[in-house]
């Protein structure tokens, strides 16, 4: 062998060697587990819950970090620039797939620069009415909003799951809706509850206890399966929605180039912990719903949401800068 050459095979053996090594020792320091949206959020509490399982599993500390900002983005990117080490990851929502799809300037791809681990649960939407809005159902709104196009409205809390839940509707059914946009789900669901807007769709969570008071009248659920806390709402197909399906899910996701058996590592402690009876009730009771994906099933979920967000984007004609 060239002598030039030599310490560069030595330097590339000797990498090759240590990988498994350091796989099979981690972690030995501390975790930082980064949340990308401010704490007292039920995804806040989700993560502080697995952190703690999670560390006591592996022997190490979970540190949670909140790095709220830009719909995600900011502490998304703080991890997406960390060292592919095990030891920074993030607390994704499916605000990264819509981010990805709307965004012209986004700070990282999704796709390429973040390496999924798994899902730990899925939250569904419950599209709601005011109590004065003449319909009952979805059959009866999208008749109303078709004989009424332009004059209906409805709320978001920026750019995510309850703007685009209605822009899928909107697509589907074909129907003309105003867009009133709010800064969270507080002051719209206000809004709705006093009829100042006709619709909002929203985590179930969120809108359940005004929707059992009668404050709201709740007409579909957003996943293609119904609610386990409200089975008595249909979901969207069945409520006359052809093709509608919105689901949104929380999952841990690490920097690109992270160690195939730290990842392993990572997801089989996770699948234990979403399998654990007081996780399970947790996420339960506020109404979201525990599952697990293997990686390249969360990749794969990502890709498909990126494409169906991004369809749904340019069919709106809304353009994010």
């Amino acid at each position: 062998m060239n002598i030039i050459f030599w310490p560069f095979f030595v330097l590339s053996l000797f990498s090759m060697m240590t990988l498994p090594a350091a796989a099979q020792d981690y972690p030995f320091k501390p975790i930082r587990m980064v949340v990308p949206y401010p704490p007292g959020g039920a995804g806040d509490m989700h993560v502080r819950l697995v952190s703690q399982k999670l560390g006591a599993m592996l022997g190490q500390t979970v540190v949670v970090e909140n790095r709220a900002g830009a719909s995600g983005n900011i502490g998304a990117e703080y991890v997406v620039k960390s060292a592919p080490d095990g030891y920074t990851l993030v607390f994704g929502t499916t605000n990264m797939a819509i981010n990805q799809a709307v965004s012209a300037k986004m700070p990282f791809n999704v796709l390429t620069d973040l390496e999924p681990i798994t899902i730990t649960l899925t939250s569904q939407n419950l599209l709601a009415v005011r109590t004065t809005m003449p319909a009952n159902n979805m059959r009866e709104l999208i008749a109303y909003a078709k004989a009424n196009p332009g004059k209906v409205n409805f709320g978001s809390s920026g750019i995510g799951s309850p703007w685009l839940a209605v822009e899928i509707l909107k697509s589907l059914a074909g129907v003309e809706m105003v867009h009133v946009p709010y800064k969270g789900d507080g002051p719209a669901i206000i809004d709705l509850i006093g009829g100042q807007i006709d619709i909002y769709a929203t985590n179930i969570s969120a809108v359940d206890a005004h929707h059992r008071a009668g404050k709201v009248r709740g007409l579909a659920v957003t996943s293609r399966k119904r609610s386990t806390s409200l089975p008595d709402i249909p979901t969207m197909e069945e409520a006359g929605v052809p093709g509608y399906d919105l689901e949104g899910w929380f999952g841990f996701l690490a920097p690109a180039g992270t160690p195939r058996p730290i990842i392993d590592k990572l997801h089989a402690a996770l699948l234990k912990i979403v399998a654990m009876p007081d996780v399970q009730k947790s996420m339960l009771d506020i109404g979201l719903t525990p599952a697990t994906l293997t990686p390249e099933e969360f990749r794969q979920r990502i890709q498909s949401d990126v494409a169906k967000f991004t369809r749904v984007v340019k069919s709106s004609g809304i353009k994010i800068e």
